[in-house]
């Protein structure tokens, strides 16, 4: 323990491994398993388009942003908005973040050691013979059980933790170079599998034919809050990857490359997953339990089932911890460089309290559901605060520190390496930062709290 020594501070070693990382982050369970049931729910095609505008037109810019703000300052989201503002109170958008970043992984990893039982259960063939009934019981009595998803908690967090004490060249970096390829090789492998299945067509038509009768403000917000989710804004992560980003490396065509690929990763779990849907007849907006109830009924039903049940939760364990160690980062960087602690300690005390706080949140499935504060379980209470105040608050209070507090020259100079590379989009780019996205971030935080 004592002060950090900003020398020593460790950095991404490539542009693929920057790419590799954020795009990590930005895909996890929200593509594979929120994209598909929320686009469902939506009407689709119709949804799908807003996404990608939604993407690009204020997703992309407000990524470049958090970037920037972390090469800048080169230190964690708190002490990013320390350093650049001194003496005022923009630290507390890093606050936001880090304390988003916790309450995330603790109901996130909730959800990834269901992943973990499920990866468990179709390697040992245990859905074969069971029909939607019964899945559908199985589900909800292991989900509230309360030992068993709990003990698979502790190994995911376990896995997360031994992947972010080893810093981010040899931790990140290593891991998340390996476990991208592979994540895109899966799902290749299961949209192929997909699409050849006999009435496969209609799941294409549904997710691509637009049926723009479908639209209301309601979708549109949808659509806006998802791609914030996907693209893990407003939880500080940004900040501190960005903040690991050599000054060389171009942040503007980074940006651009994790945008894509994090919409890709979206739309080929939805190509994955909807023509299955309606080659066996099932309702596409099947809420969450498509991937838990749903799915594994198909895979029952579908030649090779049992060698593409264990790639689906391959691929949604490899997707939750790509995720999960950029968000436990941002709360060791907070440690090791606010606290002095060294990246050992910071780990193992973040790790031990997000996962006690995580335990909370999954037995309130099960044998705690009867304990609530504001009419919400402790998940409940967790997810919503995170995705409806943290994150919007936290995106909008970033969009205006970037647009508004930093000087045009200051944010121009590190988005264009001191004017080393070209940035064409620079006006869109302000232009959106300072009018479009407050605006639409602001819609978003209303719509959440159900004022809209």
């Amino acid at each position: 323990m004592g002060q950090f020594d900003f020398s020593k501070r460790d950095s991404f070693g490539s542009k693929f491994g920057v790419i590799a990382a954020a795009a990590g982050s930005a895909v996890g369970l929200g593509n594979i398993w929120r994209f598909p049931y929320v686009a469902g729910e939506n009407g689709g095609a119709a949804f799908l388009i807003i996404y990608v505008l939604a993407i690009v037109s204020i997703g992309l810019p407000v990524m470049l942003s958090e970037f920037a703000i972390g090469r800048m300052a080169q230190r964690n989201a708190f002490g990013a908005f320390k350093k650049l503002a001194p003496g005022k109170p923009w630290y507390l958008i890093g606050v936001m973040g880090i304390l988003g970043a916790f309450m995330i992984l603790a109901f996130y990893s909730t959800v990834a050691g269901w992943t973990m039982e499920y990866l468990f259960q179709s390697i040992t063939n245990n859905f074969q013979g069971k029909d939607a009934a019964t899945l559908s019981t199985s589900f909800d009595s292991f989900r509230t059980s309360g030992s068993s998803p709990v003990m698979w908690q502790l190994i995911f967090m376990v896995l997360t933790a031994g992947i972010v004490v080893a810093g981010i060249k040899n931790g990140i970096e290593k891991y998340t170079k390996i476990l991208m390829p592979l994540l895109l090789l899966i799902i290749v492998a299961l949209v192929v599998r997909a699409v050849t299945l006999p009435g496969s067509a209609e799941g294409l038509a549904f997710l691509f034919a637009p049926d723009f009768s479908k639209l209301s403000a309601p979708v549109i917000l949808e659509a806006l809050g998802q791609a914030f989710f996907s693209m893990s804004i407003g939880m500080g992560v940004l900040i501190t990857y960005g903040s690991y980003i050599g000054k060389k490396d171009n942040i503007g065509n980074s940006a651009a490359a994790i945008s894509a690929a994090d919409t890709l990763i979206a739309i080929l779990s939805g190509v994955a997953i909807f023509p299955a849907v309606f080659a066996f007849g099932i309702e596409p907006n099947s809420g969450p339990g498509l991937v838990f109830i749903t799915l594994p009924s198909i895979f029952n039903n579908m030649p090779a089932g049992y060698f593409f049940s264990i790639l689906f939760f391959s691929l949604l364990l490899i997707a939750a911890l790509t995720s999960s160690i950029s968000v436990l980062e941002v709360v060791v960087a907070y440690c090791t460089e606010q606290l002095g602690w060294s990246r050992k300690v910071a780990t193992a005390v973040a790790a031990v309290a997000i996962t006690a706080t995580g335990v909370l949140c999954t037995l309130s499935q099960g044998p705690w559901d009867q304990l609530t504060l504001f009419g919400m379980n402790i998940f409940d209470l967790l997810d919503w605060t995170s995705a409806n105040l943290l994150l919007p608050l936290g995106g909008f209070f970033i969009v205006l520190f970037a647009g508004w507090f930093l000087s045009r020259k200051q944010v121009k100079d590190e988005i264009t390496n001191s004017g080393t590379t070209k940035a064409v989009f620079f006006e869109a780019y302000l232009f959106i930062i300072r009018f479009i996205a407050p605006i639409a971030i602001g819609l978003v935080f209303l719509f959440g709290l159900g004022v809209l």
